[in-house]
């Protein structure tokens, strides 16, 4: 048997041998303790050294219908409860709200306020690292999903909790203001609207009372035109009625004149008196024919005349001259006009205004003070916090321990290799003994 050593390359590692690592990080147990304690330590000093930070939240629901609905029934704004807590929520997020609670407590922010800092630069940092909104997700259930909630992580030293409810009740009143102020605004545009309408509709009355009396008026004045035509007419005709008659008696009295009839008489009389006999005869004459005037005789004839020329007026002759003045007298006042003109209320007499003015006196009527109003329900006020947010001393002072020892786990590895590495070279003596046989 040969038992010359023979050289063979070394195998990095085809197999890690765990209980050899385990020898060797054993027995570098100082580096793998020291780390511990040292990461240990350091995780403590954090722990108990670094700024205390809390946080409180406030969560907000949504409040009971019944809270609402003397405003949704006013029938000028709707607001459901939903909306309301949206708008709450909308304050809440609002930078102008914030930034005005802010100026509006001084005292509550005065560890927020740098030296050489504008107001609103402590702010901004405020805003931006202190406080935030929490809504809910899309997917969340319906019932559950209506909620806002409000958190806020502050330094020792600083009333957190009279920051957070102090400004959720302030984005409460400022929102109930803001309906207070829209509730006001809606029921002045509609008065002002419906009196708009109001006055529309006695505009309207006017102009249709105006042109009623001046119809009523203008037929008056035809009226009375064409009964003074009338009038005239008729006066005329009589006269030359009159005239007519004059003429007929003067021819008459000419004739029974000349014929000697002074006396009214008849033919037949006159047939009796030519023939004179003595005996007395009775004639009955029947005749269609109208019988001449003269023989009214020359005396009746000239008492009719001189009494005609005597006349001063016709008017008597004739009934329609009484009918027309009795008309024109009453034409001289039109009661309908003059009822128009004596109104002393006329919005009485406005058409299709009732509803308005009811509606007038219901918006009147409605209670616009929204200082008792409830927006929304909080469902949790902030409270003082039984531990802090961060740093959270446990969990810092465990991961501090793990990492301490990972690390020191590492070193002492890293350590294991070199030194194996020094020892081993890139080949290494082997046993012919320990080769198997050929």
């Amino acid at each position: 048997m040969n038992n010359t050593p023979q050289l063979h390359p070394h195998s990095a590692s085809d197999e890690i041998d765990l209980f050899e690592l385990f020898h060797g990080i054993w027995k570098q147990k100082k580096w793998v303790i020291g780390c511990t304690l040292l990461a240990t330590l350091v995780g403590v000093g954090y722990a108990f050294l670094a700024p205390q930070y809390y946080q409180v939240s406030s969560v907000l629901r949504p409040a009971a219908i019944n809270e609402l609905d003397a405003l949704n029934r006013s029938e000028v704004y709707k607001l459901p409860p939903a909306d309301a807590l949206a708008k709450v929520g909308a304050q809440l997020d609002s930078y102008e709200a914030r930034l005005g609670f802010f100026r509006a407590n001084p005292a509550l922010f005065e560890a927020f306020q740098k030296p050489g800092q504008s107001l609103e630069q402590s702010f901004e940092k405020f805003n931006r690292d202190a406080i935030n909104l929490v809504l809910p997700g899309p997917k969340t259930a319906e019932p559950l999903s209506n909620f806002v909630r409000l958190e806020m992580q502050y330094p020792k030293g600083i009333d957190g909790v009279a920051i957070l409810n102090g400004f959720v009740d302030y984005a409460i009143k400022q929102e109930r203001d803001q309906v207070g102020a829209d509730l006001k605004v809606i029921v002045n545009n509609r008065l002002n609207e419906l009196k708009g309408k109001i006055d529309a509709a006695r505009a309207n009355y006017e102009t249709t009372k105006e042109s009623k009396i001046a119809r009523l008026l203008e037929a008056d004045r035809v009226k009375r035109a064409r009964l003074q035509d009338e009038l005239g007419a008729l006066r005329l005709q009589m006269k030359m009625e009159r005239d007519d008659r004059l003429a007929e008696l003067t021819e008459a009295i000419s004739i029974a004149k000349s014929l000697g009839i002074k006396s009214p008489t008849t033919p037949s009389a006159m047939e009796g008196v030519g023939s004179g006999g003595a005996s007395q005869v009775m004639r009955t004459v029947v005749t269609n024919q109208k019988v001449p005037l003269y023989f009214m005789g020359s005396q009746a004839l000239e008492a009719e005349r001189s009494a005609l020329l005597q006349r001063t007026s016709d008017d008597f002759t004739n009934a329609r001259v009484a009918e027309i003045g009795k008309e024109l007298r009453m034409l001289d006042t039109n009661r309908e006009v003059e009822v128009l003109n004596n109104r002393k209320n006329e919005d009485v007499f406005l058409q299709d205004v009732e509803p308005l003015r009811a509606e007038v006196a219901r918006l009147r009527g409605l209670n616009i003070d929204m200082t008792a109003l409830k927006l929304v329900t909080i469902d949790r006020q902030a409270q003082e916090p039984l531990q802090t947010f961060k740093p959270r001393k446990a969990l810092v002072v465990g991961l501090s321990l793990l990492v301490g020892l990972m690390l020191g786990i590492a070193i002492a590895l890293i350590w294991h290799f070199i030194q194996v590495r020094r020892q081993t070279g890139p080949f290494s003596v082997v046993d012919d003994r320990r080769l198997p046989r050929q």
